[in-house]
């Protein structure tokens, strides 16, 4: 498995240090989307400024996308492999309001939208709020 996200990190041109393979490790274990502030607790001991660089290095080579799910909180989570976070990319994500978990919903990709003459698209986000399996 660590070869494996070494390999990972190396075809996006990153370095791969022993915190960014754990944080990539973690992202990889997870099954929702998380926040900055569940990734600091778990590496407690972690440099905050170091596992906030981190997320920022993985989204900018696009390892990951970040989500605006309306906490407050920007939630991170894998991106597909082969994603671009192009619009083509773009899915729905479900915010949980019983458990305030946020998960990708991959297999829905969000419809094109026809924007007016010379606007461009760079970033949509479509979070559907609701009641998840788990909870109800």
């Amino acid at each position: 498995m660590n070869k494996k996200l070494e390999h990972k990190l190396k075809d996006n041109s990153i370095k791969p240090t022993a915190m960014r393979l754990l944080v990539l490790k973690f992202l990889t274990e997870q099954n929702k989307a998380v926040s900055l502030q569940d990734i600091e607790l778990a590496f407690e001991r972690a440099d905050k400024s170091t596992l906030f660089r981190t997320l920022k290095t993985f989204e900018s080579s696009k390892i990951i996308h970040s989500i605006e799910d309306g906490t407050g909180h920007l939630k991170y989570a894998l991106c597909l492999e082969g994603c671009n976070c192009s619009p083509i990319d773009l899915h729905y994500h479900f915010h949980c309001n019983v458990c305030k978990e946020t998960f990708c919903l991959t297999e829905l990709n969000v419809p094109t939208i026809e924007l007016p003459k010379n606007f461009e698209m760079q970033q949509a986000n479509m979070v559907i709020k609701g009641i998840c399996g788990t909870c109800k």
